[in-house]
C-alpha cells in the first residue's frame, strides 16, 4: 500500500471529513478524495460510508484505521527518540496523575525542572481517570495505585496516608479534638466517599462522617479540601505528602489515619531510552526524597513525644 495514501486516509478516519482532513493536510478536498478514491481502488473495498454530516469508516476502514494509528504511535515513538540528544532535553512531554498530587505537589516543583531544562514542554494531565500509557493516552503516569497495564516499567516512589489537619486559627477559635468521638463536635472538611479517590481515603472520610459531625464540607479533589483547611474552615482529611509544604498545619488525632497507599511512576518500556521521560523521572525521584526525610522525621518526633 501506498504510504502516502495511509497518512492521507488516517487523517480523514480521524477528522472524520474530507474538509478537516484537507486543512490538516494542507491539500484540497479533491485532492484528498481522489487519494481516497485510488486507496480504495487498491483494496478492492469501501473504506467510508458517506452522508450528509460526515464519513463513517466500514468495517473495512475500522480494521485499516487500527493499523495506521499503530503506525502513527510508533512513529510519533521513533520520532521523539530521535530528537532526543545525549545533552539536551526538549520537545513534549504528556504527563498524567491525579488532580490533588498535580495541583498541590507536582505543579509547585516545576520550576526547578524548567530551570534544568529550559526546552522542555510538559502537557500535564489531571484526572482521576486512570489513562492508556500503552496506547500512548500519556508518556508518564504518577498513580495512587500499581498499574495493572503490561509492557509498563514501574517505579515505587513512597507511602501515604490521609490524616486529620487543621490551622492553628481554627483549633485557636474550635478547640482542639482530644478523641476521635470529639470530631462530632467539629466541621468535617473531606472528599464524598462516593468520589473517585483511592479507597484508604474513602474509609477515613465514611468512618468520621459516620460520628455525624456537626457540620461537613465535601470536595471532590484534595487541592479544594486544602484550600478550606488552609482558610480555617474546618479540619480536614488529606495526604501527609503535603504537610512539608504547608508547616503552619496541625496533625489533629495523631492515632487517625488511613492505611498505607502507594505511590507508583510508571511509562511505557518503548519509552525507556527516552531523555525527556528519563529527566522526568529523575527529577520526581530527587523531590520524593524530601518527603521521604520530611516523613522520618515526623515519625521520629512522634515517637519521641509517645515516649517510644
Amino acid at each position: 500500500m501506498d504510504w502516502d495514501k495511509l497518512r492521507i486516509f488516517h487523517a480523514v478516519a480521524d477528522a472524520g471529513s474530507l474538509t478537516h482532513a484537507g486543512d490538516v493536510l494542507h491539500l484540497s478536498q479533491s485532492a484528498v478524495s481522489r487519494q481516497i478514491r485510488a486507496l480504495e481502488d487498491s483494496l478492492g473495498t469501501t473504506l467510508f460510508h458517506r452522508h450528509a454530516r460526515g464519513l463513517i469508516l466500514t468495517e473495512q476502514g475500522e480494521l485499516l484505521f487500527d493499523a495506521t494509528s499503530s503506525m502513527v504511535r510508533k512513529l510519533d515513538t521513533t520520532a521523539a527518540r530521535i530528537r532526543d540528544s545525549e545533552e539536551n532535553v526538549f520537545g513534549e512531554l504528556k504527563v498524567t496523575t491525579a488532580t490533588g498530587f498535580g495541583t498541590m505537589w507536582l505543579v509547585p516543583r516545576l520550576a526547578k525542572l524548567y530551570d534544568r531544562y529550559p526546552d522542555l514542554k510538559i502537557n500535564l494531565i489531571l484526572e482521576e481517570r486512570v489513562l492508556d500509557l500503552p496506547m500512548r493516552e500519556a508518556d508518564v503516569a504518577i498513580r495512587m495505585k500499581e498499574p495493572s497495564q503490561q509492557d509498563l516499567i514501574r517505579r515505587r516512589l513512597l507511602n501515604i496516608r490521609m490524616r486529620l489537619y487543621a490551622t492553628p486559627q481554627y483549633l485557636a477559635a474550635a478547640g482542639t479534638p482530644e478523641k476521635i468521638e470529639d470530631m462530632a463536635g467539629h466541621r468535617l472538611i473531606c472528599q464524598n466517599p462516593e468520589t473517585p479517590q483511592v479507597s484508604s481515603g474513602a474509609v477515613l472520610a465514611q468512618m468520621l462522617l459516620a460520628l455525624n459531625p456537626v457540620s461537613t464540607l465535601m470536595v471532590n479533589n484534595y487541592f479544594g479540601v486544602m484550600q478550606a483547611v488552609h482558610n480555617h474552615v474546618g479540619i480536614g482529611i488529606l495526604p501527609d505528602y503535603l504537610i512539608s509544604d504547608f508547616p503552619d498545619m496541625v496533625r489533629v488525632l495523631p492515632e487517625v489515619q488511613s492505611g498505607e497507599v502507594p505511590v507508583f511512576l510508571a511509562f511505557p518500556e518503548e519509552l525507556r531510552t527516552s531523555r525527556r521521560v528519563t529527566a522526568f523521572r529523575d527529577f520526581v525521584l530527587e523531590e520524593i526524597q524530601s518527603i521521604r526525610k520530611q516523613q522520618a522525621e515526623d515519625e521520629a518526633a512522634e515517637d519521641e513525644a509517645n515516649g517510644k
